[in-house]
Order: C-alpha cells, then structure tokens, then sequence
C-alpha cells in the first residue's frame, strides 16, 4: 500500500451516508433510529468485560454481521476517539449512531446503549443503601470474564490484520503496547505513537507487509504488568451536597478523563474522597465494582455515587454531568474523520493511531487474561468460548450468556 496515497489507505466506508456524515434521508431516518435503538439496547444488556470487550461486540455487530462500514473506516473511528476524552465504547456508539441517522442517531445510539446500564446501577444503589450490601453476581462474572476475553482476543485479531498494514505499523504498535504496560499513561502513549508513525511512514512509505506475518509479534514482545489494589479506611458521607455541585464535579471529570476504569477511580478517589470528602473510600470501592458488575460503561459508576448522596436527583444529575461530554465531542469530531483521512499526513497519523489503539486492545488484552485466566474453570470457558467464536462465529450474545451460565454452573458444582 502506497502512503503516498492516503485516500486509497482505508475501504470504502459506506455507500448510503453522505460524505459529510450527515447520515440518510428523511425517508430512512425513522427505520435507522429504531433499528439503531434495538441494536445499541442489545448490546447495554450484554457488553460486559469493559471499553475493549465493547467495542469488540461493536465490530462484529456493525461491521461483520450488518456492513454498516468498513474494518478500515472502523479503525479510524478508534483511533479518533482514543485521542479525546470521555468513555471510548460508547463513543465508539455514539459514531455508529452519527453515522446511521445524524445527531438523532447519535443521541438514541449513545443513550440506548447507557441507559441499561445506569437503569441498573440504580437498582444496585438502591439496594446497597436499603440492605448495605451488594447484589451475589460473583458466580456469573466468573463464567462471563474468560467469555469475554475471547471475544476481545476475536476482534483484536480481526482489527489488527487491517491497522497492521506493514512491519513499521507492527513496531509502532510493539512500543506502544509496551508503554502502557510498562504504566505509562494510554493517551501518552497513544500520541507518541500517532506521531513518531506519522514520521516514520513520510520518510519511508513501504506499508504493504500482511498483517498475518507481524501481528503475533505484539503477544510475544509486550510484557506484563500486575494491577495494584487500592485501599483505605472508610469515612463518613459529608453533608447534603448541592446538585449543581454535585454536576459540575462529573461534568469536569467526562470533560478530561481518558484511559481506563482505573484512571477513573483515580480521578474520583482524589476528588469524592480526598478533596470534597462526600464519600467514604469503601464506598467508592463497592460503586466501582457495580460499575464494573453491570453490562455497558464502567462510568455508570457515577449513577451509583449520585444516589449515594443525593438519591434520584444525585443519580440523574451525575450520569448528565458525566455522559454529556461525550456527546459533544462525538458531533464535532465525526464530521472531521474523513477529511482527515484525504490529507497526506493526517492519513499516516490515523495509520499509525489505528495501530496504536489496537495496541492499547492488546496491553488489555495481556492483564484481563493475567488476571482472569487464573483457574482451571477459567480455562475451560475460555477454550469453549474459543471454539464458540472462532469455529462456529457466534454472536456476542450468546457467548456472554453462555458464559454465565457456565459460570453459574462451575459455582455450583464446585
């Protein structure tokens, strides 16, 4: 592949959106919203396992299954969202939905796939302050992790045949995967790697290596990290907070926030516990597990803390506050996509982004099966899930169910 022609870098990414991204005529609009509602509900009942499972189930609904868009067009809308701040999947969601129908696809795509989500962490916190305790999902999620991981392990195999398109790509990727897991920040990481790929295919442009022959290259050469417990005495909830207050902290965290789970409860525990005091430590903790417990964003999170303090209106007002931004910054970034991609350097930056962002996939990838992979249940849903997916190409649906109730099972027996 030439990088002296970008344009001709990417598939064609769909033939009935205009090229502005303004999405279908009146006379498709109704139809592609309610389908894009079915869709994106579907999958905030299901998307477990965080940002990288996610959009795994995202490439293989829209781009496998219904050829909404190309892989190479998939790849630029991932690489484009790592590089703003907000909750990458449902971005990802958020695009998809532009793209179908418009600023009123955007909105129905992003907010079917949150409302399950924030639906259910409500309930969780309701249940939390009326009986102190959380929900027993432990034996699903024992059953649902290795499920998952495979079908993040489907899509990173699937995504990264078309980003590495040449051996500089795979190099790009190999060092970026290696920052991260090495704790340096995801968006750091991310930019240097846009950058320094950007640089490195202008001066050489030699990108026509097969995927096939370089990928395996990014498991063999990445180490592994191990993931530190966060911990801490708990304190009293503080006085009654103002909801304005109570927004305009969220709003402030989904407006800067990039990388992980883990960046978020950083970002909370130095803010809710340390700075304003309106929560306790453990309290955090047990919000970010039922963030983590329930399908779709992990920022559903801040629907749990806003019950905590101020019941409903806590909880409507913080998942506003936190989700807003990324709607924002979706409708402006999407239109610039494609323009980026015709520009000469803007092409071999998304190249080497795209690759970047697979890479961030990979690093995932590495710690989720560190720290799953760890029994011989695990394994044995995993090779299962593996046959699932990679011989009989299930859809996500059935390979997350299908996990639960292994899981549920193994609990049982054992």
């Amino acid at each position: 592949m030439d990088a002296s022609n970008p344009v001709e870098s990417r598939d064609t990414h769909r033939s009935d959106t205009n090229a502005e991204g303004a999405g279908p005529g009146p006379a498709t609009r109704s139809g592609r919203l309610s389908e894009l509602t079915r869709l994106f509900s579907k999958l905030g009942l299901i998307a477990f396992g965080g940002p990288a499972a996610h959009i795994a189930m995202l490439e293989d609904e829209v781009v496998s299954r219904r050829s909404w868009m190309s892989h190479g067009h998939f790849l630029d809308l991932v690489g484009a969202t790592n590089l703003i701040p907000g909750p990458n999947s449902t971005e990802m969601m958020m695009h998809i939905g532009y793209e179908r129908a418009g600023w009123r696809g955007l909105v129905v795509a992003g907010g079917s796939f949150i409302l399950p989500a924030v639906t259910l962490t409500g309930l969780a916190a309701w249940f939390y302050v009326q009986f102190g305790s959380l929900p027993a999902v432990e034996p699903f999620l024992m059953g649902i992790k290795p499920a998952v991981l495979v079908i993040i392990l489907s899509a990173l195999w699937k995504l990264g045949r078309k980003a590495m398109s040449g051996w500089r790509l795979v190099v790009v990727a190999i060092v970026v995967a290696s920052g991260v897991l090495a704790g340096y920040g995801e968006i750091v990481c991310l930019l240097a790697g846009g950058v320094v790929g950007m640089l490195w295919l202008r001066a050489h442009g030699d990108r026509s290596d097969t995927a096939e022959r370089w990928l395996p290259l990014m498991f063999m050469t990445t180490p592994g990290r191990s993931a530190s417990v966060v911990t801490g005495a708990a304190i009293s909830v503080g006085a009654t907070v103002s909801l304005w207050k109570l927004g305009w902290f969220f709003l402030k965290v989904g407006s800067v926030l990039y990388g992980s789970g883990y960046v978020l409860i950083a970002f909370l525990e130095g803010g809710l516990v340390q700075d304003l005091g309106w929560i306790s430590q453990s309290q955090l903790l047990d919000a970010v597990a039922i963030g983590q417990f329930t399908p779709g964003p992990v920022l559903s999170t801040a629907t749990f803390i806003g019950y905590l303090i101020d019941g409903v209106p806590g909880a409507l007002v913080a998942t506003l506050g936190i989700f807003l931004p990324a709607f924002v910054l979706v409708g402006i970034l999407n239109p610039l996509i494609p323009r980026l991609r015709s520009s000469l350097w803007f092409s071999c930056f998304l190249d080497a982004v795209n690759a970047s962002a697979v890479a961030l996939m990979a690093a995932v990838t590495i710690e989720l099966g560190q720290e799953v992979l760890v029994t011989s249940e695990a394994l044995i849903v995993a090779g299962l899930a593996a046959i699932a997916v990679f011989r009989f190409r299930l859809g996500s649906v059935w390979i997350v169910a299908g996990g639960a109730v292994a899981g549920w099972v193994a609990s049982v027996a054992f």
